[in-house]
């Protein structure tokens, strides 16, 4: 595992330094690794799939939510509600179906939506990370949503936190409220269960 650098950074210091690798990364490095994700997100199966559309800097693309609805799997995409709080959810049902959130640069599904709880019907929740460690603890980008969304997940799901390989690192900061993930999906090491 590659880490990114020091274990003792707060998570602020993590977001910044993850922030900055991100956005100089080559565009052709994006696009291997976008491509890989897809690749390794086919090999998933499950009926109903928690997932999210990568923006600005994230690893992955459509493509990568396209894939799990070629192989079968019913796709829920989080909506961002007005208040703080868990995030709604509504189904994926084509790109061509999205419009854009309340925030620059996120889309989500326009049609109907299905609640906070909907997010208990997934086997698979992937989430959206700056990095993970390997004992689950996820960064987020410090707004909460899926903190307070992933504790409605079903007992036994699979939560995969979504990361460039070299995000998934030995130690981050954690607090008792964090939800742990079972897992990481990079685009080079596929599925990687946590803890390991």
């Amino acid at each position: 595992m590659h880490a990114l650098g020091n274990e003792h950074l707060s998570k602020a210091e993590w977001r910044d330094r993850v922030a900055r690798a991100r956005a100089e990364q080559a565009a052709e490095s994006h696009a291997r690794e976008a491509s890989a994700l897809v690749s390794a997100v086919s090999k998933v199966t499950a009926r109903t799939v928690c997932a999210y559309l990568p923006f600005g800097t994230e690893p992955g693309t459509t493509a990568f939510v396209d894939a799990l609805v070629a192989g079968g799997a019913r796709v829920l995409l989080p909506v961002i509600r007005p208040v703080p709080g868990p995030l709604d959810w509504a189904e994926y049902t084509g790109e061509a179906d999205l419009v854009p959130s309340r925030f620059r640069g996120i889309r989500e599904p326009g049609g109907k939506r299905l609640g906070t709880d909907a997010v208990g019907a997934a086997e698979l929740v992937l989430v959206p990370a700056l990095a993970v460690d390997r004992r689950g603890v996820r960064l987020g980008r410090g707004a909460g949503h899926y903190d307070r969304s992933l504790v409605f997940a079903a007992a036994g799901a699979t939560l995969l936190a979504v990361v460039r390989d070299e995000e998934l690192v030995e130690r981050l900061p954690g607090e008792p409220h964090d939800v742990r993930m079972t897992g990481a999906l990079t685009p080079g090491r596929g599925v990687v269960e946590l803890p390991v």
